[in-house]
């Protein structure tokens, strides 16, 4: 199976993600989506373990993790990581509002910044919406005033704290 990585929920994937060039979704049957849900619930789970959940052989299920890895399907094992225990005791969404064409600059940029757990480039109003944890407010405030408002490109910010955090469901 795949190497194990450790990701504190930085952005890894912003760039050269591993998806296929095309960008459409991989053809997957029920057994495929059965594997993936599996491996969303466990990612340290054993080839082994896998096939026998699902009723399917060992060779087959390696097959199939195998092909869903080069497919971009599955793009990396990681570890769930508590923001709080971890010593994040601040969590917020910071939208900002960058200059027209100016997205890739501005995506390389806020990629250098482990402060950034998840970003996306969205429509409406803002342009990005950012989820940032810190370990506390003197370290948000300086997030977003010396490091998001003083980049080139950006035009302006806008921070919503987090109060609480609901997980979704695998």
């Amino acid at each position: 199976m795949a190497e194990l990585r450790l990701a504190f929920g930085h952005m890894t994937g912003w760039t050269g993600d591993g998806r296929p060039a095309t960008g459409r979704s991989a053809a997957l049957d029920d057994t495929d989506r059965r594997i993936v849900t599996a491996l969303r619930a466990d990612g340290r789970m054993s080839i082994r373990a896998l096939a026998e959940k699902l009723h399917i052989s060992r060779a087959g299920a390696y097959a199939r993790v195998e092909r869903l890895q080069r497919d971009g399907v599955i793009t990396g094992f990681t570890a769930v990581v508590d923001p709080e225990r971890y010593g994040f005791d601040i969590s917020a969404y910071v939208y900002l509002k960058i200059s027209q064409h100016s997205w890739k600059a501005v995506r390389r940029r806020i990629a250098e910044i482990p402060e950034v757990w998840h970003g996306a480039l969205v429509s409406g109003e803002n342009d990005l919406v950012l989820l940032v944890r810190t370990h506390d407010a003197a370290s948000l405030r300086d997030l977003v005033l010396n490091r998001f408002q003083t980049m080139p490109d950006v035009i302006s910010t806008q921070t919503v704290f987090i109060l609480d955090e609901m997980q979704r469901a695998l």
